[in-house]
């Protein structure tokens, strides 16, 4: 006789959690999602076209859960706006919004639907995960009434949030996390009066997790690292790329590494937005990346990663950021130095006029310093080395350290420091450091074609970022990205309670 439906469950989530215990390793996946987007509009839709919208974008992330189930996983994070978009006012999100509870409640969804009052996006999720016996991330809008007494009460009664979900293999509700750093266009939401430090045990280590903009503050990126120690960060995004520094895959896979944690990074898809780059990342560097700005498909990643890295024989040793640019006491190199803009943050530049150089240039409290040889110096090429210690932003301003070895876009010394994608010069060496005055700074080495370099640089204890055996292609960037988070002004628009 063939057995019931909830012990069929029951066996397979047992089998599960056994396979996961029995390893040190746990099988990984995100989805990059080309989301299907609303019509324009300022007005609110209704409660059902929202929801049919939202169907049309789970019925894509379902698939890709299964698939991901097919291969093996045992989590799957899917993007930041994955399931409704973005481009909406206060009220026109309202209809997309349903009330999240605090997972401490012990509701599956799935199985409980109506405990909570109508919760359909909620219920699919959760029965996504359990009839695939696979955790599952997603990002939707959480709505919670407020009192006119509380000072912080919008005009219309409810606070709205920017919110990640966490579904455990049974479908059970097991993490909530409200966006603390909200983008500058995200003014349908409110700022949660404090931040959020979420985290949850699994079979396979600890997790944390937060939203695209949280990567680049403290609270709560840093806290979930230093303080609550977890060994993996859930990190759906919809995410800009900003060359030379801030494309997705470039950045992501250096925060990992800086932080020494797993980064389970996924994206939204969209060119038109300049959103693409997903990816699995390690504190060795990328076990699997994806980027594509070319066409609209969506793409799912899986990778096989440490449970615990810290614990991994392959960690990488502490670095001293600062330890070899300060012990450098004769300043080499050539004098001609020169100010250019990356965005809207003024760099100081020296051109590197030959194939072969040891330079370093300072700005504020940082100096930068750089050794390199190149391979073949192509004639229609300039590369400089930069340095910028300052504010970075307009209205939401945080503190940068960067140093950074950068091809400009033309021979035109004006043009150093707007988006380059390819390049023809190779590098048979560089090592690049600083004088850094943070523990919190992110290597990244970027490729013609917005391609990594898995394997093909190290960080050396004393603070260099250096070749292992030349660079394999040509190079775009290879940069030292500082935050100094204590020196960051106070944030301008949120409100205490």
């Amino acid at each position: 006789m063939l057995p019931s439906q909830p012990l069929l469950h029951a066996g397979l989530l047992a089998l599960t959690v056994l396979q996961a215990l029995a390893s040190d390793t746990f099988i990984a996946a995100v989805y990059e999602h080309a989301v299907i987007l609303p019509d324009p509009t300022d007005e609110p839709v209704s409660p059902n076209d929202a929801l049919a919208l939202m169907n049309k974008n789970m019925d894509v992330l379902e698939g890709a859960i299964k698939e991901a189930t097919q291969q093996g996983a045992h989590i799957i994070v899917t993007p930041e706006d994955g399931i409704y978009g973005w481009k909406f006012t206060r009220q026109s999100i309202y209809p997309y919004l349903e009330d999240i509870p605090d997972p401490t409640v012990n509701w599956i969804p799935c199985t409980d639907p109506s405990r909570f009052g109508p919760a359909p996006v909620q219920e699919r999720l959760s029965c996504m995960a359990r009839n695939n016996s696979i955790y599952v991330v997603a990002n939707i809008g959480d709505k919670k009434l407020c009192n006119s007494r509380d000072p912080g009460c919008p005009s219309d009664g409810r606070y709205q949030y920017n919110t990640d979900v966490v579904f455990d293999p049974e479908g059970k509700l097991v993490a909530r996390y409200h966006k603390y750093n909200l983008f500058r266009s995200e003014t349908q939401f409110n700022y949660p009066k404090e931040p959020e430090a979420v985290t949850f045990e699994t079979p396979f280590g600890k997790f944390g997790i937060f939203t695209c903009f949280d990567i680049l503050f403290h609270e709560p990126a840093v806290v979930l690292v230093s303080k609550m120690q977890v060994d993996t960060v859930l990190f759906p995004t919809a995410w800009m790329n900003v060359l030379p520094f801030l494309t997705a895959v470039e950045f992501h896979s250096a925060w990992a590494m800086g932080m020494g944690v797993n980064l389970l990074s996924a994206n939204t898809h969209n060119i038109s937005f300049s959103m693409t780059g997903n990816g699995l990342f390690t504190p060795e560097g990328p076990a699997a990346y994806h980027y594509d700005s070319e066409t609209e498909m969506g793409c799912l990643l899986l990778a096989e990663l440490s449970a615990h890295p810290r614990l991994s024989p392959t960690y990488p040793s502490a670095v001293n950021w600062s330890l070899y640019a300060t012990s450098i006491t004769k300043f080499p190199g050539e004098n001609n130095t020169f100010f250019g803009s990356v965005r809207r943050d003024i760099f100081t530049f020296s051109e590197l006029r030959h194939k072969a150089g040891n330079y370093t240039i300072c700005q504020g409290d940082l100096c930068c310093h750089l050794v390199y040889q190149m391979s073949n110096k192509s004639e229609n090429e300039v590369y400089v080395l930069g340095a910028f210690d300052g504010l970075h932003g307009s209205l939401i301003k945080y503190h940068w350290q960067i140093c950074t070895l950068l091809k400009c876009k033309s021979t035109d010394l004006d043009t150093c420091g707007q988006p380059v994608e390819m390049a023809q010069t190779k590098f048979e060496m560089f090592s690049l450091s600083g004088t850094f005055d943070t523990n919190y700074v992110f290597p990244e080495v970027l490729y013609s074609g917005v391609q990594l370099a898995p394997a093909e640089f190290e960080m050396l204890h004393d603070g260099r970022l250096q070749s292992k055996h030349g660079a394999s292609k040509p190079l775009i960037t290879v940069t030292l990205f500082g935050r100094l988070y204590e020196k960051d002004p106070p944030h301008p628009l949120r409100t205490s309670p």
